[in-house]
């Protein structure tokens, strides 16, 4: 028999991301990178021992996933779903103020330039964002909300977000031009994954506008670290803008330099 559900267990997920410790882990791994136990533990100020029981967790509410090499376990966000999720916690979220040098100039940093899981954010990924529209490469839409089920995203690469304070959904589509110019930048659209929108967004917690994601924004991420245009930083999920960055963004898709990028 098929069960008939009528709601979604919010209370659990967010009692499993409410533990202080638990947060930090899932933000650790904000960045898309599969990380040992005992780092989460290191960013949590936690033992390994109370790390491994908020792990299990975190697994049982689907959060996040385990990865075997032989011996050694690697935990990583369980869907992209779950980074955006946290994006989005983060805008209603008080801010916490830091406690160290060393904490106010990673908050800087996570400002500055930032991977969501694996796409560009903070003021450098809203930046590209902005660019992609005045070039063109991007057409952002309005339509009145229709109160109908949204779309997730086609391979016209479409996507609808919640209704906002303006009850105006915004869509953004990949233009003709946009698909030129970004093959000629070196993303092979054909191989985006199929499984995954091509084009969606998330809302910059800290800039409270749109940076992109989808696969799309993998994808241009991938690109810019191949070419030597971002770099880690020392700090989790922080991006550095190389010179060869600044000026390759600047002349390939007119993202202005002078942003405090």
């Amino acid at each position: 028999m098929t069960t008939a559900w009528t709601e979604t267990d919010v209370a659990h997920v967010a009692a499993a991301i409410g533990d202080p410790s638990r947060a930090k882990a899932l933000l650790a791994l904000a960045g898309g990178t599969a990380l040992p136990a005992s780092a989460l533990a290191a960013e949590a100020g936690v033992s390994a021992s109370t790390m491994s029981s908020h792990l299990a967790r975190l697994r049982e509410a689907k959060l996040v996933t385990v990865e075997l090499d032989g011996r050694h376990r690697y935990y990583r966000l369980a869907t992209t779903d779950v980074s955006r999720a946290l994006e989005q916690l983060a805008r209603i979220a008080r801010p916490l103020p830091p406690r160290s040098l060393n904490a106010d100039t990673r908050a800087r940093a996570l400002l500055r330039a930032r991977l969501c899981y694996d796409h560009l954010a903070g003021r450098l990924g809203v930046a590209v964002m902005d660019a992609l529209q005045t070039r063109g490469i991007l057409l952002a839409e309005t339509t009145e909300p229709t109160g109908l089920s949204e779309p997730t995203g086609t391979a016209e690469s479409r996507e609808r977000p919640p209704t906002g304070d303006a009850a105006i959904n915004t869509v953004y589509l990949l233009t003709s031009q946009g698909r030129q110019e970004l093959g000629g930048f070196g993303v092979d659209l054909g191989r985006l994954p199929r499984r995954r929108a091509s084009v969606r967004y998330c809302i910059d917690w800290s800039e409270q506008r749109p940076h992109l994601a989808g696969a799309l924004g993998a994808a241009l991420a991938d690109r810019m670290f191949a070419l030597n245009w971002l770099r880690r930083g020392k700090y989790r999920r922080v991006l550095h803008l190389t010179d060869i960055g600044r000026e390759g963004l600047e002349s390939a898709f007119g993202v202005p330099v002078a942003q405090g990028l």
